[in-house]
C-alpha cells in the first residue's frame, strides 16, 4: 500500500489500482456483490473526470506523473453507502423481456444507461450467463455493482425469456445513472459558459475538485402535493419541459426517490402523480392480457405491505375515486388475492418438515365490460395444480366485487374511504381507454 501513502501527502487521493482493492475490501461483506476493477474496468473511465461507485458519483484526478486518482474518503463513503443496502430476497423488478428489443448501440463515452448495458450484454452470442466473465477476465459491472451475479433469468413455456434484478439495485442504478447525466448536462453548460466550478458528487452535498469546491446547482427534491391532481396524461405528457418538472419531485409512493415518470390510469386517462421507476413498476400487473391476468406475489406488496399508501396513489385518479374502485385488472387481482385467499386451497409443503402451501398461481378472467356491470363477470381460478383439481374458486359479478372491495377499502385505509365517493361524476371521461392487451413488451407503460 506505498502509493496509498505516497499519494495521500497530496490529500488523500489514491491511484486507481489501489481505489480497487480498497473498494473490493470494503464492499465485502456487503449483500450487493461488487466488481474487483470498479474504477479501471469499462464502463469506468477516469479520463471523463469520474467514475461511479454504487450510488454515488466520485471526481477523478489526474496527477503530474500521468496517474489517474480518485478520493479515498469517497471511495469509503461509496463503499458504506453500498453496504447498508438490502437486497429484499424475491423483491425482484423485471429489466426486459428482450424478446423482440431491437439490438441498442452504447453511447460513446462512459455514460452508465445500465439497461441499455445489460441489454447488449445478454443478447451478445455465446452469452456466458450469470457470473460470468469476458475473455481476458473482466467482470461485468455497473458502478462498480457486479450485476451478473444477481441477475435472474426466468423462462416459461411459450414465452421468451425474462430478466430480474432485486429492486434495491434497480432503484440505486436508477438514481445513480441520473446522477450521472445531471453531472454531464452541468459539464456541457460549463464548457459552453467557460464556468470553472464542478457539479457535485451527490445530491445536496459539496464536493472539492481538483483544490476547487462546487456546490450543488440542482434545486432540491420537493414533496408532491396534488400539483397535477384532475390533469389528463394525454394533454399534460405533451407539454414542453414536462420531464425536468417530474424530475423535480420526490416519488409520490415511496417519497424516498427521485422521481422520473408520470404515473396514469389507463382506464381514465388521469394523472395519479409523479413516482420513481422502481415503484412504477412495483404496480404493473404481471401477465396480463385482454380478459384476464396472473395474480403474481408481488400484489403482497400491493394489498399487504403499505396498503394505505397504494390506495391512496390509485384513487388519485377521480374516475377510480368517485366509483370507489380500482381500474379492472387491478380490482381482479385485489378479488383473487384478498376476497378469495379463505377460498384458495393448499397443499402439503414437500420441501419443508411441516406446512402448507398455497396451491399453484391465482387468475382471474374477466368477460363483459366494467362500464356494464351486470354483464361483467369474474372468474377466479387455480392454474398449475399439482392434482390438476381446484380449477374454478369463484365468480363474482363486477359490482359484487366493487362492494366486497369497498368494504375492505374501509377497514384498510378509512382515510382513503372517506375520500372516496359517488359525490363527482362531472367531468370524467364518457369514453374508457380499453384495457391493455399484452404488457409482455418491453418498455410499455402499465397503469
Amino acid at each position: 500500500m506505498s502509493d496509498s501513502v505516497t499519494w495521500g501527502r497530496r490529500g488523500d487521493l489514491i491511484i486507481l489500482s489501489v481505489a480497487d482493492a480498497l473498494w473490493t475490501d470494503l464492499t465485502a461483506g456487503g449483500a450487493v456483490p461488487t466488481a474487483s476493477a470498479a474504477t479501471t474496468c469499462p464502463p469506468a473511465d477516469a479520463r471523463a473526470g469520474y467514475v461511479l461507485l454504487g450510488g454515488r458519483l466520485v471526481a477523478t484526478t489526474q496527477a503530474s506523473d500521468g496517474q489517474w486518482g480518485v478520493s479515498e474518503s469517497d471511495v469509503r463513503q461509496a463503499a458504506a453507502e453500498l453496504n447498508a443496502v438490502e437486497l429484499g430476497g424475491r423483491d425482484l423488478i423485471r429489466i426486459g423481456t428482450f424478446r423482440s428489443a431491437p439490438r441498442q448501440a452504447l453511447v460513446k463515452g462512459a455514460a452508465l444507461r445500465w439497461r441499455q448495458r445489460i441489454t447488449r450484454e445478454v443478447q451478445e452470442p455465446g452469452d456466458p450467463g450469470p457470473g460470468a466473465r469476458r475473455e481476458g477476465g473482466r467482470t461485468y459491472h455497473l458502478a462498480g455493482i457486479d450485476w451478473r451475479q444477481i441477475l435472474v433469468e426466468q423462462t416459461r413455456e411459450d414465452t421468451a425469456r425474462t430478466w430480474w434484478l432485486p429492486r434495491a439495485v434497480v432503484k440505486l442504478l436508477d438514481a445513480i445513472e441520473y446522477t450521472e447525466t445531471q453531472w454531464l448536462q452541468a459539464a456541457r453548460t460549463r464548457q459552453e459558459s467557460a464556468a470553472v466550478a464542478e457539479p457535485p458528487s451527490h445530491f445536496g452535498q459539496t464536493q472539492t475538485v481538483g483544490g476547487r469546491q462546487a456546490t450543488d446547482t440542482t434545486s432540491p427534491l420537493r414533496a408532491y402535493n396534488g400539483e397535477l391532481k384532475g390533469r389528463l396524461y394525454t394533454v399534460l405528457s405533451r407539454k414542453p419541459g414536462i420531464s425536468q418538472k417530474v424530475a423535480g419531485w420526490a416519488c409520490a409512493v415511496c417519497r424516498t426517490t427521485r422521481a422520473a415518470v408520470l404515473d396514469h390510469c389507463h382506464e381514465h386517462g388521469y394523472v395519479r402523480a409523479p413516482v420513481c421507476h422502481s415503484c412504477n413498476t412495483q404496480e404493473r400487473p404481471d401477465y396480463l392480457y385482454r380478459n384476464d391476468i396472473r395474480v403474481a406475489d408481488h400484489y403482497t406488496h400491493l394489498f399487504h405491505t403499505n396498503t394505505a399508501d397504494w390506495l391512496r396513489h390509485w384513487h388519485r385518479c377521480p374516475g377510480c375515486r368517485t366509483r370507489t374502485t380500482l381500474p379492472l385488472p387491478h380490482l381482479a387481482a385485489w378479488t383473487a388475492h384478498v376476497a378469495c385467499r379463505s377460498l384458495r386451497p393448499a397443499h402439503r409443503n414437500p420441501s419443508a418438515s411441516h406446512g402448507r402451501k398455497p396451491c399453484g398461481v391465482l387468475r382471474v378472467s374477466w368477460t363483459g365490460n366494467q362500464n356494464a356491470p351486470r354483464s361483467c363477470l369474474l372468474t377466479v381460478a387455480v392454474d398449475f395444480c399439482p392434482s390438476g383439481e381446484h380449477r374454478v374458486l369463484a365468480r363474482f359479478l363486477y359490482r359484487e366485487a366493487v362492494e366486497r372491495f369497498g368494504v375492505w377499502l374501509a377497514e384498510t385505509a378509512p382515510a382513503v374511504a372517506v375520500a372516496a365517493g359517488p359525490d363527482r361524476l362531472d367531468g370524467l371521461p364518457a369514453q374508457f381507454r380499453p384495457v391493455i392487451a399484452d404488457t409482455s413488451g418491453e418498455g410499455l407503460g402499465l397503469f
